[in-house]
């Protein structure tokens, strides 16, 4: 550690650790920003030594606070989010995927929005959520009081497009990262007195690349110096969109950072800075070894800036490793909330590293990255990991970007790493059942809205998704009356529900006549209007796209149905068609009308 912290900071720090016996006062406790990236690198910040990008606000945070040098979180997404919300391993989470339910967050788990909610706190998450959409897995059953943003793994377009605002859809305004950081300072300023958490999961620069022309003027022509160390490390407009992308968070961070300032709440507010996994493109990452999927170095090794005017040092580097999971436990200590009243956390709280006595099991401690049969297992000196080219283990103090696998030279240490590594993934298997057997909940008592849609479904016949990613897609290709778009469903509670499909069609389909069914009791209606929708993602495409393309889905009435509750297999069909073709379809909506 570079710098130590100042005596009223020491203080300061030294009153949170004592919470237990003597309660912060709501008033005095800090609030709490995190922001949290999808798919950008360590080696996409100026901070980190990129120099064809330049992100002064985002380095700000390490300038006027402190910046980790090795944190870790997992090789993708959904993990990575789950281990921030619950200070646990993912497995022990329930999360084996990134889509069609394996994303969601079991629901004996505790999470960080709840811990806050408990200590007072107005919470509230804008943007990407990934760990669950239908009640009681979403953000507003999980300790968020307030809602704006998606809840799938991915999302289509980024400009004025559906979004879940408190589980009700809503059309968003402007580029959705503008969009959440908008909603995000409306939701400081109106916390009043109320001590506030609030969580930006922004979904950038996650593809599609889309990004405003202000950043993509600055990109679109710019040579790119610096790339990647793979095979295919070249400058391509994928790498251009990434960085403009960054430069476009940089901004938002800034934007808020200025709210803090002008509302007063800089100087008592956390803000917490950090990514969720390695890059999505072979770009600049410091010279590490791997990318996103891989849980080598590159592929887990995060930024973690964190500003606190009131209690850490500027300037402060923190060579301790680290993992997402202990920001629970820590944010626990600095707010004065008890982290011990759920399941026991893998995290460990880090304050130590900002005092002058670090605590010595949390430098000697071993973190893990374990994702689709891959598992690294990493100490303050050696990784070992296992990946498809076989067993390496890296001395990471002589070695940082991996060049030499010591493997055959040290096959003692190997071997020792090994069975750590082997024990513990037999741990994490263990916490996942064979067969995911939790239903998608719809109706919801505690739901007005439920959202069923094209990802968590599975199709019976010809009928094909738009793209082998699930989260943005929808079906296509339905041309038979034998055909049914299927989900697995417990309905909890009976009611009276409004169904409305989201759909794209021409004139031919107008009249087809489908069908939706649960446990015996179906509902039949028919396409009303024709909604021909071109594609409306291309234009704003800066690079090739990857994911499903997307129309302009718009809602269709299917009309009105009671049913009771029970568990069953909800079933869409088309029981007469007017043309080749029913309809390109995404999603359903539930509203719950009555008990």
């Amino acid at each position: 550690m570079k710098h130590l912290l100042s005596l009223h900071s020491i203080a300061l720090v030294a009153v949170v650790i004592l919470s237990a016996q003597a309660p912060i006062l709501a008033k005095d406790r800090p609030n709490v920003v995190v922001f949290l990236t999808d798919d950008q690198g360590w080696g996409d910040l100026s901070w980190n030594g990129n120099k064809d990008l330049s992100t002064p606000h985002i380095d700000s945070l390490a300038k006027e606070g402190a910046f980790f040098e090795r944190f870790y979180v997992q090789p993708v997404c959904s993990p990575t989010r789950a281990e921030f919300l619950t200070g646990r391993h993912a497995s022990r989470s329930g999360i084996y995927s990134t889509s069609s339910g394996g994303e969601r967050i079991d629901l004996d788990e505790k999470t960080i929005g709840q811990f806050f909610q408990e200590a007072g706190y107005r919470t509230g998450a804008f943007g990407k959520w990934h760990n669950g959409m239908q009640h009681p897995y979403h953000p507003t059953a999980r300790g968020f009081d307030e809602f704006y943003g998606f809840c799938s793994g991915h999302w289509g377009h980024y400009y004025d497009t559906w979004l879940d605002h408190n589980g009700k859809l809503v059309k968003g305004e402007g580029f959705c990262i503008d969009d959440f950081t908008n909603h995000a300072i409306d939701f400081i300023k109106d916390s009043g007195e109320k001590p506030f958490f609030v969580f930006l999961p922004y979904n950038t620069p996650h593809g599609p690349m889309q990004v405003p022309d202000a950043y993509w003027d600055r990109f679109k022509d710019k040579e790119i110096t610096q790339t990647g160390t793979g095979k295919r490390a070249t400058a391509t407009s994928h790498t251009q969109c990434a960085l403009a992308m960054c430069e476009n968070i940089d901004d938002n961070v800034g934007r808020l950072l200025e709210t803090l300032d002008t509302t007063g709440h800089a100087d008592n507010t956390i803000v917490m800075y950090f990514c969720d996994n390695g890059p999505n493109g072979n770009r600049y990452n410091g010279g590490m070894l791997g990318r996103k999927g891989s849980v080598h170095e590159g592929g887990m090794r995060s930024p973690l800036h964190i500003r606190w005017p009131a209690g850490i040092e500027a300037g402060t580097a923190v060579s301790t490793q680290a993992s997402v999971m202990d920001i629970l436990p820590t944010l626990g200590e600095w707010c004065g909330f008890d982290t011990s009243g759920g399941a026991e956390l893998d995290g460990r709280s880090v304050t130590s590293v900002f005092t002058e006595q670090p605590d010595s099991e949390l430098q000697q401690r071993k973190i893990f990255g374990f994702w689709k049969g891959k598992a690294s297992v990493r100490d303050d000196q050696m990784l070992y990991a296992l990946e498809k080219g076989g067993p390496s283990l890296f001395d990471l103090r002589a070695d940082p970007n991996q060049k030499t696998n010591l493997v055959t030279q040290k096959p003692e240490i190997a071997s020792r790493y090994h069975r750590i590594l082997e024990a513990h993934m037999q741990a994490m298997q263990a916490e996942l059942p064979a067969v995911d057997e939790r239903p998608f909940y719809f109706g919801h008592p505690m739901a007005t809205y439920t959202q069923l849609p094209a990802r968590d479904a599975t199709v019976t016949g010809v009928i094909e998704r738009s793209n082998h990613f699930p989260n943005a897609s929808h079906f296509l290709n339905w041309v038979n009356t034998d055909d049914q778009i299927v989900w697995n469903g417990l309905l909890e509670k009976g009611g009276k529900f409004a169904v409305d499909l989201f759909y794209v069609c021409d004139e031919n389909s107008v009249g087809t006549e489908l069908s939706l069914s649960f446990n015996g009791k179906t509902l039949v209606g028919s396409i009303p209007v024709a909604n021909d929708s071109p594609i409306i993602s291309a234009p704003e495409d800066r690079d090739p796209r990857r994911n499903s393309v997307e129309y302009d889905f718009i809602p269709m009435r299917l009309g009105e149905v009671e049913w009771e509750a029970g568990q069953g297999d909800l079933v869409l069909q088309a029981t007469k068609m007017t043309g080749d073709e029913v309809m390109l379809f995404r999603q359903i909506l539930l509203t719950r009308l009555s008990d």
